[in-house]
């Protein structure tokens, strides 16, 4: 069984357009900068073209739904509205946990969908855990576009990243991202452990000004 190729822009660009998917988007738009917003979103259309990739077919490898729901909310642990009380990554994670929940999803649907976003910032980990959180890796890292994190950037044509930035543009997004992760991380010594994520870019941004992540997305292949 091989995954759908999404060769057709209007496919490419598609969200699921379920209760759920609504429901998502309806959540995160307003909580979150446009560029954060659009970078999710883009994830989970890059994870679509993974999945395709890996011959992974929605229904029978994945659930569309779960994928659009870790990928959507994969940051809402920067959102304007959060507690900041925890890393963002675990932040966001429980906070999709306990939305989905509430909306009647399955126990089990909805811990795939903390691990996905708990370990998207996990390589090597995020991997082991299952198709949920490969995709969800994959897709975050497509959209920085460094070959070194992404694994399939050459699932992406040319003519496919510009039909997806022409729907969601980036919007200068490393920076953007950054700033929210910084923020969040800057205000409890506990949402930023050394060596986390979160804990180098606010050792950075402190120290450096700009950080290694929007150093290497400016030399990426989508160019920020």
């Amino acid at each position: 069984m091989t995954g759908p190729t999404y060769e057709a822009t209007a496919d490419l660009i598609t969200l699921p357009g379920t209760p759920l998917a609504d429901a998502v988007v309806n959540l995160i738009r307003p909580v979150e900068t446009p560029s954060v917003f659009n970078h999710s979103i883009r994830s989970y259309l890059f994870a679509r073209l993974v999945a395709g990739r890996l011959g992974l077919a929605t229904g029978h490898d994945y659930q569309d739904d779960l994928l659009f729901a870790a990928c959507a909310m994969h940051d809402l642990g920067v959102a304007s509205d959060g507690p900041h009380n925890q890393r963002f990554e675990v932040e966001g994670a429980d906070r999709a946990a306990s939305f989905l929940t509430d909306r009647g999803v399955p126990a089990a649907d909805a811990d795939q969908v903390w691990q996905a976003i708990a370990l998207h910032t996990s390589p090597g980990i995020a991997e082991r855990r299952g198709t949920l959180c490969v995709l969800v890796r994959e897709g975050v890292a497509l959209d920085f576009g460094n070959p070194r994190d992404a694994n399939h950037l050459d699932a992406v044509t040319d003519e496919q990243a510009d039909a997806l930035h022409a729907a969601y543009p980036r919007l200068d997004m490393s920076r953007s991202l950054t700033d929210a992760i910084v923020e969040q991380a800057a205000k409890d010594p506990k949402n930023a452990p050394r060596h986390t994520v979160p804990g180098e870019l606010l050792r950075e941004r402190e120290n450096f000004g700009r950080t290694r992540l929007e150093h290497t997305c400016h030399s990426s292949r989508w160019g920020n």
